[in-house]
């Protein structure tokens, strides 16, 4: 059975990523731990979860294929006898798709919240002209081993009197 998708449209040229993306956030686990995600300025995000009992060393924030990964992990203290635990050492792991251009700048932990900044890099739009060649296809001169050529030199935006 072939599956039906948005990016299937002859228009939308290699944006599989972005299917996969879509694939990896809807295979989400629980809900645990909760979490907000709140936007600080024009191009600053930051993802708080709620890690009570967990210290540092309990907590791992890593990037891990275009993908933020956040676990905790507690272990079981041995030496205690509870008489009721309604507080269970549990482990999590909580997976955000982070966009191109997103980047961590930092992650805290305070009062039981963990803080994970985020910033989009904000670049300018790159132009690239096309240099279009003509070829004789009497003379021989066949298209084989000669790829597009691209022209790099002439940047759209240049200053006046620069080049």
């Amino acid at each position: 059975m072939t599956r039906l998708s948005l990016f299937n449209s002859p228009l939308l040229l290699g944006f599989e990523q972005f299917e996969q993306a879509i694939d990896r956030i809807s295979k989400t686990a629980d809900g645990y731990p909760p979490y907000n995600v709140e936007q600080l300025g024009e191009h600053r995000l930051r993802i708080t979860l709620a890690v009570a009992g967990f210290t540092e060393s309990d907590l791992s924030v890593q990037i891990e294929d275009r993908q933020l990964v956040i676990r905790g992990r507690q272990a079981d203290d041995q030496d205690r006898v509870y008489l009721h635990r309604g507080i269970a050492a549990r482990q999590f792991q909580r997976s955000f798709v982070l966009a191109e251009g997103i980047e961590i700048t930092g992650a805290t932990l305070e009062r039981g919240l963990l803080h994970v900044d985020l910033e989009r890099q904000v670049t300018e739009p790159e132009v690239r002209t096309i240099r279009i060649r003509t070829e004789d296809a009497a003379q021989g001169a066949g298209r084989a081993g000669n790829g597009p050529v691209i022209d790099n030199q002439h940047p759209q935006h240049e200053v006046e009197g620069q080049k």
